[in-house]
Parts: C-alpha cells; sequence; structure tokens
C-alpha cells in the first residue's frame, strides 16, 4: 500500500456516504496474533470483551495479587514494585537532555495558560425570596492511563493532567505498563513536570479496574482519563458508572479544507502527520480546487518515504485516506460538519470566513501557520479531542471535566407561598402525595384526613 493509492472523489454523495459511515466503537476482528495471546494466556479463545470481564473481574475481588498474576500472565513477569518512588520521577525528568526538558516545561505552561482562562467559580444569586446559586467542586481524585504500546506519548499526560491541576484537583494518580520492565523514563518526566502525586507500573485492562475500584495499593479514584488499546477501551466503557470516564477514545482524524491558495507539499505534510499516529487513522482532503488535489496526492507519495512510520502511514492513507473535489468551500464545510472531526483545519485565503460556519468539531486550526501538529504538543488545547463522530456532542478536554457542580437553594416564606401551591399541584398529578403533604403542612393547607383528592 502507498498513499498513491489514496483515492480522489468528485461525487458529493460519494464524498458524504463515505464521510459519514459511522459505527461506532466495536470490538471488530482482533489480528491474528492477538487472537493467539489470547488463546496462550487465558487457555481458550475469548473475544475481546470476555477478556475484558475476566480481568475487571480478577483485580475487583484479587487486589494487588491479580495485578500481579495478570503482569506474569500478560507481560510475563511483574514489576517488584506497583508503585513508582517519587524520586524516580525527578529523576528520570534530570536524566533527558536540556531541549527536551524545556520542551516538556514549555508545553505544560502553554497548556496551563489556556486551561487557566476556563475556570469555572461557584456563584450565589440574592434576591427577595433568598438565595440560589452553584457550588464549583474539583474532583477529589482522578486516574490517568499513560499508554506504552508503540510509542510512549508524554504529550497526551500533560494534556490531561495539567488541566487537572488548574481545575484544582486532589490528587491525580498516573498507571502505565512496564513495557520492557519498566516505564518509559519520559512518561515519568512528564508526570513530574505536570505535578502528577502517583505512579503505578499497571498497563491494560487491569489498570483501569485498578482504578475503578481501587486495590492495596492504587486508590480508586473519581474518572479515569486517557487512551488506549481495544482492551483499555472496552474497559472503560465497563467501569462506567462506578467512576466517570473521558471518552471512549477511536483512531485520530484530521479533515483539511484547502482551496487554490494552499500549498499542495504543506497539505500533504499535515496529512501524513495524522497518517502515521494509526493504520486505522482517517487523514482527509476536501479542496475546491482539482490541481491541488493532484498535487497534494503526489506530494503524499514523495513525502512518505522519509517517515519512520511509513508503513503505518501508507496503510492509514489507502485505508481511511480520502481526497475529495467538491464545487465550494460552503459545501466542503457542510460535508465536514456530518463528519465531525476530531481536528478541522482551514487552508484558504479566508479561512475566518468558514468559522461561523462550523457546528461540529473537536478543535479548528485557522489557516497555514496552525498546523495539527503544534496543537498536539505545544499551542496549550488538550488534545484529547473527541473522535468517531462524537464531536457532535462531547468536547475536547478541558477544566470542567474535573469539576462537578453542587446546586444552592436557600429561599425564604415569600418563596414558599408563591411557589408551594403549584408545587403540590405538580407532586399530586404525579401521585407522590407525600411531596404535597411536605409543602401544605408547611403552608397550613393540609387537607382534613381522608381520602387524598383526586389530580
Amino acid at each position: 500500500m502507498t498513499a498513491e493509492m489514496m483515492p480522489i472523489l468528485t461525487d458529493v454523495a460519494e464524498i458524504s456516504r463515505r464521510l459519514t459511515r459511522r459505527h461506532g466503537f466495536e470490538e471488530g476482528d482482533l489480528p491474528a496474533h492477538v487472537r493467539a495471546s489470547i488463546a496462550a494466556t487465558w487457555g481458550e479463545p475469548l473475544s475481546a470483551r470476555e477478556v475484558v470481564d475476566r480481568i475487571i473481574t480478577e483485580v475487583r475481588t484479587g487486589g494487588d495479587a491479580a495485578l500481579a498474576s495478570l503482569s506474569e500472565r500478560i507481560e510475563g513477569r511483574a514489576p517488584a514494585s506497583l508503585e513508582v518512588p517519587a524520586d524516580d520521577l525527578r529523576a528520570a525528568f534530570d536524566g533527558l537532555d536540556e531541549d527536551l526538558q524545556s520542551a516538556l516545561r514549555l508545553s505544560a505552561e502553554q497548556i496551563d495558560r489556556f486551561h487557566a482562562k476556563q475556570r469555572h467559580t461557584s456563584w450565589v444569586d440574592w434576591d427577595a425570596e433568598g438565595v440560589l446559586g452553584q457550588i464549583v467542586m474539583p474532583l477529589d481524585r482522578i486516574g490517568i492511563y499513560a499508554p506504552g504500546g508503540t510509542a510512549p506519548y508524554p504529550s497526551t499526560l500533560l494534556m490531561v493532567a495539567v488541566p487537572a491541576r488548574v481545575a484544582g484537583v486532589g490528587e491525580i494518580i498516573v498507571c502505565a505498563p512496564p513495557t520492557g520492565g519498566a516505564i518509559d523514563p519520559i512518561i515519568l518526566a512528564a508526570a513530574h513536570v505536570a505535578g502528577v502525586d502517583r505512579v503505578f507500573q499497571v498497563g491494560g485492562a487491569q489498570a483501569i479496574a485498578a482504578m475503578a475500584y481501587g486495590t492495596e495499593t492504587i486508590p480508586h479514584v473519581d474518572k479515569v482519563l486517557g487512551p488506549g488499546n481495544i482492551f483499555v477501551t472496552l474497559a472503560k466503557r465497563q467501569v462506567f458508572g462506578v467512576v466517570a470516564i473521558d471518552q471512549l477514545a477511536g483512531p485520530t482524524e484530521t479533515l483539511l479544507i484547502a482551496d487554490s491558495t494552499a500549498s499542495p507539499d504543506v497539505l500533504a505534510a499535515d496529512l501524513l502527520a495524522q497518517a502515521e499516529h494509526d493504520p486505522m487513522a482517517s487523514p482527509i482532503l476536501l479542496t475546491t480546487d482539482a490541481g491541488i488535489a493532484r498535487a497534494t496526492r503526489d506530494a503524499c507519495a514523495e513525502q512518505i518515504v522519509a517517515l519512520e512510520r511509513r508503513d503505518i502511514a501508507s496503510a492509514a492513507m489507502a485505508t481511511l485516506g480520502l481526497i475529495g473535489i467538491v464545487p465550494d468551500l460552503a459545501t466542503a464545510v457542510d460535508l465536514s460538519n456530518r463528519y465531525a472531526p476530531e481536528h478541522l483545519c482551514l487552508l484558504v485565503r479566508d479561512p475566518w470566513s468558514l468559522i461561523p460556519l462550523v457546528r461540529h468539531a473537536g478543535g479548528i486550526f485557522v489557516g497555514e501557520d496552525s498546523p495539527e501538529a503544534l496543537g498536539d504538543y505545544t499551542i496549550g488545547i488538550s488534545h484529547v479531542m473527541p473522535t468517531g463522530g462524537t464531536a457532535r456532542f462531547s468536547s475536547p478536554v478541558h477544566v470542567a471535566d474535573f469539576t462537578k457542580v453542587i446546586s444552592l437553594a436557600a429561599v425564604n416564606r415569600r418563596a414558599l407561598e408563591r411557589l408551594g401551591p403549584a408545587t403540590a399541584r405538580l407532586a399530586r398529578a404525579e401521585g407522590l402525595t407525600g411531596h404535597a403533604r411536605a409543602i401544605e403542612r408547611r403552608l397550613g393547607t393540609l387537607p382534613p384526613d381522608g381520602p387524598e383528592p383526586r389530580a
């Protein structure tokens, strides 16, 4: 598969059909090597969902001992200690070269600055009838999953932990798989920069179960955040309700809208930057210019050879990559709204004129000098964004994700006399006579003993 196989379509109906082919998060077909590993580990062929069910049950009932057993079975060995000593976080940071230290600090500072503007405060409204208000409270404890997988992602840890700190979360813990026997030092360094409280060496669905239910060593949390593989995602879905979760993250998506002023080389670079994430990533270009479309596909084929992850990028381009030629920019934005991309990039002569038309996107990147790649690291916005069309109803990680609201009501007799009769009438309409009588007793309008009046 090569980038040259990326199709160019001109039929708007066909483009729309491809973009809106939504199936939600499903297990899909597991690769043969994963199925073989499951059978070897569990002694029988199981679905991903069945594996996750067993893991959660074991951790919930067995605690630390279950985590050790699962590590032995799944990863071949258990870590000597579940918790990483706090001094190791600083040591990992000190072990990085100065340029990388500075980059981590810059990213954290930018994220902090952006999210500091999002703080919501409690409010109280006094009037002649009393007080109404809301108390905004940070969560007591959150858990972040930092995946190992094909590469460590310290940037994702920063994108979650720093907004949590801005929100005032009481305690932040991190679980990460000890790939090769230890958590990657750059993850530990990012945890240090972000001010994480505790880090534990456990990965996969067992980490999600441990944070949801707690073990002897790992405390249970109020909310679990962070991406992961299919087992992690299924585990998050299953523990939702015991804890809150951020989202069920799917493969990443970028949709570029370009006109005749865009550079094909830049467009290709942005498409490849997204494609190299995952073979199931979606690099998409919608353009009003057929020449730009062809030149961009050619540029993708030329540039891909320089990528370390070119095999992954090629697979993404061939599988879910798409270049669509559309009659005008309004049509492009309409198609984008139907798709609701994680990232929407506007590389047109007047990008600001399109902003009012955008209804659904995780993030909008305006102009050629605002590439999504910059947003992944140092602009300051969180790159943990909704995927799979969920931008229609959900948002990127932000400060409100780490707070909750408590309603406050302290009304006086005046309000009781004004609102009470209607309250009692509505309660009786619902058959809740106890509610009605609680009001009427206060108002002195309690009916005489005997059958309740019919609603």
